[in-house]
């Protein structure tokens, strides 16, 4: 316990007496300083029992003393020791009155105490609170580090720093989601906090930071050695932690961070062996691939699972950060529900084998509706950190090569569209005309159709419009002469110019294919 007030009043050598503030003997007592200054405020830190003999006060005079004592309880002066016998043989009225109207504890020192007895007391007592909280701290790391090496490891730790705090304290994984909390309802008061772990997550580590409430006071703690946090630590106190509690923290975080730090290791490691399998699945070799992964990735290797593949949204970006935010995120949601995962991450690439409907894919569509949603309808472009991602449809162990190729076609289409992601599926089961809005197609629909836009531009027909509504009529000559509101003979006469300005057929097929697709793209939106 911390020394009081109450403690030296109690302390049977030093016979001290209280005057006023009786009520607040409880308060905690950070030294004894000795000081006959008329103002000694300037010296004083707080927590301060100021030990005087009047000597330079006229401790007579109500005024003077009732700015005196005002002064010092404004500086967090905790206490006066008066010595009586020095000089004056009493407590002069005039300084217990404004003790009392400042409730300041005013305690009475007999001469045949010496201040000196009073300090070395208050050094003993703070010494052996220092001791007592350094024993504790190391009681407590020996006692959490048991923890760490048990079979819950975090989560038997989490509940020993608890325990010591005498609060809360919880586990936040890369991506700001809770891995684990003590006692269990602190994972609702931890899931709360999460924007506040993004911020620090946004922080080099080591970084802290302090936040509080109605409810509690939280310190929250990276983890990680890295430039990037690994995880955060939070620890909710009713009041600030002292020098046990401290300890306590602190070994907490050393712990997690070297599992964390061993766990990135393994995580590296396995990232290896994942890069491997997925290049036996690409070369048609399931079987092996099933062979080396063992267990690693439970049924993972089963169907039907989807490949997904992200790029930097802009060109020539080598490894941004948010390869590293999508990989996080992934790998933090498959984790959260037990789901086996297969990261393979490239130098400006990241490939991921998930399982088809799992919360890793959901994660992937959450993060591209998070990035669409941030940009905006006006954004003037995709910022440098930002992704776009392709999605395979769902396959099997031997379709992995074919669920590359329809991943690396998405990406590819949500790169010219301009949108974060694209599902292989959503090309296939929509129409083809969105593809049309590419520059290259554009160029050779503005080609192809030149020569009868200029025709018109003369005002000697509308071929253009004649030759859209026609093709689309397929070739039926009264019902497109009507759409257009005219004789079919002068829909006859303006086909055979479009034929002779093009010097093609419209007999051919494959011609009247080209010229509908080239209207069709001229008109797509872009």
């Amino acid at each position: 316990m911390p020394l009081t007030l109450a403690s030296l009043v109690q302390h049977s050598a030093l016979k001290l007496g209280v005057r006023a503030g009786e009520g607040r003997l409880d308060t905690p007592v950070r030294w004894a300083h000795v000081s006959e200054l008329a103002d000694p405020v300037p010296y004083m830190e707080g927590g301060e029992l100021l030990l005087i003999t009047a000597m330079k006060l006229d401790a007579e005079d109500p005024e003077e003393m009732r700015r005196y004592v005002r002064r010092l309880a404004a500086a967090g002066v905790v206490g006066i020791g008066f010595a009586i016998g020095v000089n004056y043989e009493e407590i002069p009225e005039a300084l217990v009155e404004a003790a009392r109207t400042e409730d300041m504890p005013l305690l009475e020192v007999p001469r045949r105490t010496p201040f000196l007895a009073i300090s070395k007391a208050v050094s003993a007592a703070l010494a052996a609170d220092q001791y007592r909280a350094v024993t504790a701290g190391f009681e407590a790391q020996r006692e959490l580090t048991r923890a760490a090496l048990s079979a819950d490891g975090p989560a038997e730790l989490l509940t020993k720093l608890a325990a010591h705090v005498h609060g809360w304290a919880a586990l936040y994984d890369t991506a700001g989601a809770v891995v684990a909390a003590a006692p269990d309802w602190a994972a609702r008061r931890a899931a709360r906090l999460t924007p506040d772990v993004e911020r620090l997550r946004e922080r080099p580590a080591p970084a802290s930071a302090v936040v509080g409430g109605s409810e509690d006071r939280v310190e929250l703690q990276s983890l990680g050695t890295g430039r990037r946090a690994r995880g955060a630590l939070a620890v909710g106190t009713g009041a600030p932690l002292g020098t046990a509690e401290r300890y306590a923290v602190h070994s907490a975080v050393a712990l997690l961070t070297l599992t964390t730090e061993r766990s990135r290791s393994l995580h590296d490691a396995e990232s290896r062996l994942g890069a491997a399998v997925l290049r036996m699945l690409l070369a048609g070799e399931a079987e092996h691939a099933r062979s080396v992964a063992g267990d690693l990735y439970g049924n993972l290797l089963e169907a039907p699972f989807r490949l997904i593949v992200a790029e930097p949204a802009l060109p020539g970006t080598a490894q941004p950060e948010g390869l590293a935010l999508l990989a996080d995120a992934v790998e933090s949601a498959a984790a959260r529900t037990g789901e086996a995962l297969l990261v393979v991450p490239e130098p400006g690439r990241l490939m991921v084998l998930a399982s088809d409907a799992g919360p890793a894919v959901q994660a992937c569509v959450d993060h591209a509706e998070a990035l669409e949603s941030r940009r905006g309808l006006d954004a003037a472009g995709p910022e440098p950190d930002e992704l776009v991602v392709g999605l395979s449809a769902p396959a099997g162990p031997e379709g992995v090569a074919a669920a590359l190729k329809q991943a690396d076609q998405a990406l590819a289409v949500a790169r010219r569209r301009g949108r974060p992601m694209v599902e292989h599926e959503d090309m296939a089961a929509g129409s083809v005309l969105p593809l049309l809005a590419d520059d290259a197609v554009r160029a050779f629909a503005d080609g192809t159709l030149r020569a009868l836009r200029e025709h018109d531009a003369t005002g000697r027909g509308d071929l253009v419009a004649s030759l859209q509504a026609w093709l689309s009529r397929h070739g039926q000559w009264d019902a497109a002469a009507a759409d257009l509101g005219v004789h079919r003979h002068t829909l006859r006469y303006r086909m055979k110019r479009v034929e002779e300005i093009l010097g093609r057929s419209l007999e051919d097929p494959d011609v009247r294919m080209e010229l509908w697709l080239a209207l069709k793209a001229t008109s797509a939106p872009s």
